[in-house]
């Protein structure tokens, strides 16, 4: 097998496969740091203590090469280098081998010139930087301030130059996994289409053209779902000449793992380009008061879900009763758990949103997925606007693919299973929270749509999630006896480390399993 990707490789070489650099935003401001401290003729010896404007300000005047050799820290040494490991890459492959720097985490102007002033200080002219800088916007607040952050951004006459090199387009990466664990489900969505009008608005404004590249994992509370039908939603105000999309884990291999699989979800995507550019000048691009509905149902859903985010019980309850402490050992994540050093407590904001959405998806519990849904609807109601809300979502493909999504993740919820919970002296206050705001957004979605069961518009997929569920739900069951014993053994200290680690490997086994036998719930 080697030996036949050796000759794949000589025979056609390395053109069909690009590869990105992704760092995140933090480690660029060590590394500044860090460069100011062991050689502050290139910064300052005083420039961590500097405003946001001044750094730029030094960055962008720029003059001097960094030495490798100055960094003891290894990340902080690689992250220095990735400029000539990206020249390298381009004189043996050409630029589409590797042209695109990702910015994690990407929260001020400041962050994407560290990127520019980091290849400047690795000797390489500026009109020289064969790389698109990709800013990677995730959290409700960062997607908010995304388009100040690019309109600065356009004005400078540095980053202007740069991007009249990369043929006057900017590419924007949007999270939507993170933004979801964020803000919740209404309001990351909403977020990232509002951001996406802004930023064609501002892009358009300067004369450049945007290129959005959306984060989206496999389910619903990760921006998967019907994705072709919300591209296929987007109306005149979101620039749609090139969409580019992550395809993440089990779902490569479940969506394009075979022929015929590949070619139905490609058609997918490609349908739903042309059914936006056909029929663009006869949709009905939302309206301004259509936006402000939204908004304002996205608010309410938004308080609800950050009265769950702010319980106090929520890290323990996801780390003591879903499978979340063991997503580490099981590699089913492409990057580990957690951000940060490793410790036993839990911080939900170091928690990556993989195992986030995971763990509550093998809890069958999909809370990033309708948490909050049913309250927004219900306060619409409330205030005399669920008549608009239901005629929107009557009228518009956006929302009401927004909400189809909502019941593809509720249809994979199963509460039985951790209905023994509803008691339990610490956790079962927590337990009635989710399973209130569940039925209550089942019967909202009903009064919306004029179904009787989720999915109704959805036989075949709806078919398709009760066959895996035959598989899915006795190993949810296994796996919470084991962790249910688990938490036994930690609670009377039990002398029972063997007994634990088996258990735990019970816990592993069965998350393969979900995995596997749920595609995209993960």
């Amino acid at each position: 097998m080697v030996q036949s990707l050796v000759n794949r490789l000589e025979v056609f070489g390395l053109h069909f496969a690009s590869l990105d650099i992704r760092q995140d935003s933090s480690i660029h401001i060590k590394l500044m740091n860090e460069i100011a401290r062991f050689q502050p003729e290139i910064l300052g010896a005083d420039y961590s203590s500097q405003g946001n404007d001044e750094k730029i300000n030094r960055l962008i005047n720029i003059h001097q090469n960094i030495n490798p050799d100055i960094f003891e820290n290894e990340v902080l040494k690689d992250a220095v280098q990735i400029p000539h490991a990206i020249a390298a890459i381009q004189q043996s492959n050409g630029e589409q081998g590797c042209n695109r720097y990702i910015i994690s985490h990407c929260t001020s102007v400041l962050n994407v010139i560290e990127v520019f002033a980091l290849f400047k200080m690795a000797g390489i002219a500026e009109e020289h930087i064969n790389v698109d800088i990709i800013p990677l916007f995730e959290t409700i607040d960062d997607l908010q301030n995304a388009p100040a952050v690019m309109q600065e951004l356009y004005c400078m006459p540095a980053y202007k130059k740069h991007l009249k090199h990369r043929k006057n387009t900017q590419t924007i990466m949007l999270g939507f996994s993170d933004g979801t664990k964020d803000g919740g489900y209404l309001m990351a969505n909403w977020s990232i289409y509002r951001a996406k009008e802004e930023l064609t608005r501002i892009t358009r404004q300067y004369g450049f053209d945007v290129v959005f590249f959306d984060g989206r994992g496999g389910p619903p509370s990760r921006g998967g779902g019907k994705t072709h039908k919300f591209y296929a939603s987007m109306g005149n105000n979101i620039s749609s000449k090139e969409i580019q999309l992550t395809i993440q884990g089990q779902t490569v291999s479940a969506n394009f793992g075979v022929i015929d699989s590949a070619q139905f979800n490609i058609e997918q995507l490609l349908n739903a380009g042309a059914t936006n550019l056909i029929y663009k000048p006869r949709q009905q691009t939302m309206s301004s008061k259509d936006e402000e509905l939204l908004q304002e149902l996205s608010s309410y859903g938004f308080d609800e879900y950050i009265k769950l985010k702010n319980h106090p019980l929520l890290p323990e309850y996801l780390y003591e009763v879903s499978p979340l402490r063991f997503y580490s050992d099981t590699n089913i994540g492409s990057r580990p758990a957690k951000r940060g050093p490793s410790q036993t407590s839990l911080s939900l904001s170091d928690l990556r949103a993989i195992p986030f959405a995971g763990s509550w998806s093998q809890l069958k519990q999909n809370v990033p997925g309708f948490f909050g849904v049913g309250s927004a609807l219900k306060k619409m109601e409330y205030i005399g606007k669920f008549e608009e809300v239901k005629k929107l979502y009557n009228n518009s493909l956006y929302l009401k693919t927004l909400l189809d999504n909502c019941e593809m993740a509720m249809s994979k919820s199963y509460f039985p299973i951790t209905m023994y919970l509803k008691k339990h002296e610490k956790f079962g206050g927590i337990w009635q929270m989710i399973h209130d705001e569940y039925l209550l957004t089942k019967e909202y979605l009903f009064k919306l749509s004029g179904h009787n069961t989720l999915m109704e518009d959805y036989l075949v997929d709806k078919l398709s999630i009760r066959m895996r569920e035959r598989i899915v739900l006795p190993l949810v069951t296994i796996q919470q006896y084991a962790l249910n014993a688990i938490r036994t053994i930690d609670e009377y200290n039990e002398n029972g480390t063997e007994l634990k680690d088996i258990y735990g490997k019970l816990v592993m086994r069965c998350s393969f399993g979900i995995i596997n036998a749920g595609r995209n719930s993960a």
